[in-house]
C-alpha cells in the first residue's frame, strides 16, 4: 500500500532510547470522553454509534503529557475498567515511574497504551525533544492511510466509496453472510482506481472464505483481515491465498505473535491492544523478525489516540489510521487527512510543546 518503503525497523535501538528517559512521579488525572459518531458504524458483530475513550493527564515539573485509549472492547476492556486501572496505580508510582515498570503495574490493553503515550508526551515536554527524536527516528512524515467503510448494504457500501473521492486505499467490512460478495463487487465497480482490502473481524468460516475467493480474486482484494474467530487461526493452514493474509484479534501481543507467525502474512498491531507505543515499536520490530509485514491500525478515538501510532506508522507498509474521520467533533489540533494521506502537526502530541485541547462537546 506505500508508495515509499516504510522505515526500517532495526534503526530504532528502544532499550538504548529508554535509558536515557529519567523516571519521574506525575500527578495522575484520569478522563472518559464520549465521542458521537457522524453515523452508525457496523462491524461484524457489533453496531457503533459512540465510543468512549479514557484520556490520562500525566503532570511533572510544570509539563502535562497525555494518552488515549479506547481499549479492546471485544475483551471487554472497557474504558470504566481503563479508568479504574489507571486510578489505582496512583500510590504506586509515587515514587517513579518508566516505560519498562509499566507492564508490571498493566497487563496489554488499554490502560497501559494510555499511560505509555502520556509518559512519552511528558518526557518530549520534559526533555524539550519530540518523541520521534528521543527515539532515534527520522523526522515523521504523512502516511498514506486506508478509509474504512462499515458493513451494510451493498449499495450504500458503493456510495460511501465514492463518497471517498480523496481515498487512494479503502478497506471494507464484511458480514460473514451472502451478501459479502456482493459488497466486494459493488465497492470495486465504484472506485476501481483504490488499494483494496476487507476485514472480516471474526465472520467467516472456511467454507464462507473458500466461497468468496472468486470474488476477491475479480476484485483485487490485496489483503483480508481476519477471517475466522479468535482460536480457529489454525484452519488456515489449508489456505492458499492469492491475497496478504492479516492477523488483528489474533494477535495481541509477542506471546501471540510468536505462536501464529506461521499462519500470516501481515500483523495488525494497535496500540490499545498491545499497550502503547513502546510496546508496539517491540511487537512490529519481532514481526519483522518472523518476516511478517507490519500494518498499524486503531480501534477509533480522537486524533490524540492516532499521533503514536502515527511514529508506529511510518515502518509500517499498511496504515490505518482514520479513526478520527468518523467523529462528529475532534480534538484541536487534530490529524490532517487530505489526498489520501493523513498528517499529525507538532502541536497534536509528542513534540514538547503545550497543545490539544478537548471542546466540550467530547467530555
Amino acid at each position: 500500500m506505500t508508495e515509499a518503503p516504510p522505515a526500517a525497523l532495526d534503526s530504532i535501538d528502544l532499550d538504548t532510547a529508554l535509558a536515557a528517559l529519567e523516571p519521574c512521579a506525575p500527578r495522575i488525572e484520569v478522563e472518559v470522553a464520549r465521542l458521537p459518531l457522524r453515523e452508525p458504524f457496523r462491524i461484524s458483530d457489533h453496531v457503533f454509534h459512540h465510543i468512549e475513550t479514557v484520556v490520562l493527564h500525566l503532570e511533572a515539573d510544570g509539563c502535562v503529557g497525555r494518552g488515549e485509549a479506547a481499549g479492546v472492547f471485544y475483551l471487554d476492556d472497557t474504558p470504566s475498567l481503563i479508568a479504574q486501572r489507571l486510578a489505582d496505580v496512583r500510590p504506586a508510582i509515587a515514587q517513579g515511574v518508566d516505560h519498562a515498570r509499566l507492564a508490571q503495574l498493566f497487563p496489554a490493553g488499554g490502560a497501559r497504551n494510555a499511560f505509555d503515550c502520556a509518559l512519552w508526551d511528558l518526557q518530549a515536554q520534559r526533555m524539550g525533544t519530540p518523541v520521534w527524536s528521543l527515539l532515534g527516528m527520522a523526522p515523521p512524515g504523512p502516511l498514506l492511510t486506508t478509509y474504512t467503510i462499515g458493513c451494510v448494504a451493498p449499495g450504500r457500501m458503493a456510495a460511501q466509496a465514492a463518497g471517498y473521492a480523496d481515498a487512494r486505499a479503502i478497506k471494507i467490512k464484511l458480514c460473514g453472510d451472502e451478501e459479502d460478495d456482493r459488497r466486494i463487487a459493488a465497492v470495486r465497480a465504484a472506485r476501481p482506481d483504490v488499494w483494496l482490502a476487507i476485514d472480516a473481524n471474526r465472520s467467516l468460516t472456511p467454507a464462507t472464505l473458500r466461497h468468496l475467493v472468486p470474488a476477491l480474486r475479480a476484485a483485487g482484494v490485496q489483503l483480508v483481515e481476519q477471517p475466522f474467530a479468535i482460536g480457529a487461526d489454525d484452519a488456515l493452514a489449508g489456505f492458499d491465498l492469492p491475497m496478504a493474509l492479516a492477523a488483528d484479534e489474533s494477535i495481541q501481543t509477542i506471546a501471540d505473535l510468536d505462536r501464529l507467525a506461521h499462519l500470516y502474512r501481515v500483523v495488525n498491531i494497535k496500540l490499545d491492544k498491545c499497550g502503547g507505543l513502546t510496546d508496539g515499536l517491540r511487537l512490529a520490530q519481532r514481526a519483522r523478525a518472523l518476516g511478517l509485514e507490519v500494518m498499524v491500525g486503531n480501534m477509533l478515538g480522537t486524533s490524540l489516540a492516532m499521533a503514536p501510532a502515527w511514529l508506529l506508522g511510518q515502518f509500517c507498509k499498511i496504515v490505518d489510521l482514520d479513526g478520527p474521520i468518523f467523529l462528529k467533533a475532534d480534538c484541536a489540533p487534530g490529524a490532517i487527512y487530505g489526498n489520501g494521506y493523513m498528517d499529525c502537526p507538532a502541536a497534536l502530541w509528542g513534540s514538547g510543546q503545550q497543545r490539544v485541547h478537548f471542546p466540550s462537546a467530547l467530555s
